[in-house]
């Protein structure tokens, strides 16, 4: 008996919108540049006008495409943004109800390696930057402001992530930063004990750093996550 496997056959509008995402993501096809419109692109590629929106739709979600508003409408080509993965990681996140264990193990794993090449990398304005947030921390703080305190401490974080200057570092903690932020208004859970060790973490990471040695700040940072991540879990489960 003759076994034939399952033939899939991509549909046009996915063969389209690879074939443009190719052209655009190799800089054949350069930013600013606006594509043929639909009816062009459908004589072009032999495809009809619905195959042709459905796969210009695709690129737009991606963000490699914007509509472009007003008589003649049209594509123009834009370069993605770190919105696009922000925005992809947090769907995933709330989609796929992802744990809020595996969001804090996954940032506990990140922030020690950012720390280090923030140490290597930072600059003088991203110490300022830093102290400034450190300084929030604190007013914060010592005001009993428990809002303000849990916002200053993720500002703090999403800056050393900054000061290594990894795009890709940057916009993974960004889009993670609301699940972050939920974690850490437990009610009860930032003590004024809590606050304070969280302050003395911040400013022997933050004197790692401005000695730029990465070592001591990815074992600082370790750390101070490493206890965070325990103690949220602990906290979890007694409430």
């Amino acid at each position: 008996m003759l076994n034939i496997p399952s033939i899939h056959v991509p549909k046009a509008a996915d063969v389209l919108a690879e074939l443009l995402r190719e052209k655009i993501l190799s800089g054949k096809i350069s930013e600013g540049m606006d594509l043929p419109n639909e009816r062009e692109l459908g004589e072009k590629s032999g495809l009809s006008r619905s195959s042709v929106r459905e796969a210009l739709r695709v690129l737009e979600g991606e963000g490699l495409i914007a509509k472009r508003v007003g008589r003649n409408g049209g594509s123009a080509v834009i370069r993605p943004t770190s919105e696009t993965i922000e925005r992809s990681v947090r769907m995933f996140i709330r989609g796929q109800g992802i744990r809020l264990e595996a969001v804090l193990e996954a940032r506990s794993a990140i922030e020690p390696a950012s720390a280090q090449f923030a140490a290597m990398h930072r600059t003088e304005e991203d110490m300022l930057a830093l102290e400034a947030c450190h300084v929030k921390l604190q007013l914060a703080s010592e005001a009993g402001d428990l809002s303000a305190y849990t916002k200053a401490n993720l500002e703090w974080h999403v800056q050393v992530v900054s000061a290594s200057h990894n795009e890709l570092l940057m916009a993974f903690i960004s889009a993670i930063s609301q699940s972050v932020f939920v974690a850490t208004e437990l009610e009860g859970f930032n003590s004024l004990e809590v606050r304070n060790a969280v302050i003395s973490a911040h400013r022997k990471v933050m004197d790692a750093i401005r000695a730029q040695d990465g070592e001591a700040a990815a074992r600082r940072m370790g750390r101070h996550m490493g206890a965070y991540v325990v103690n949220v879990k602990h906290f979890d489960k007694k409430t």
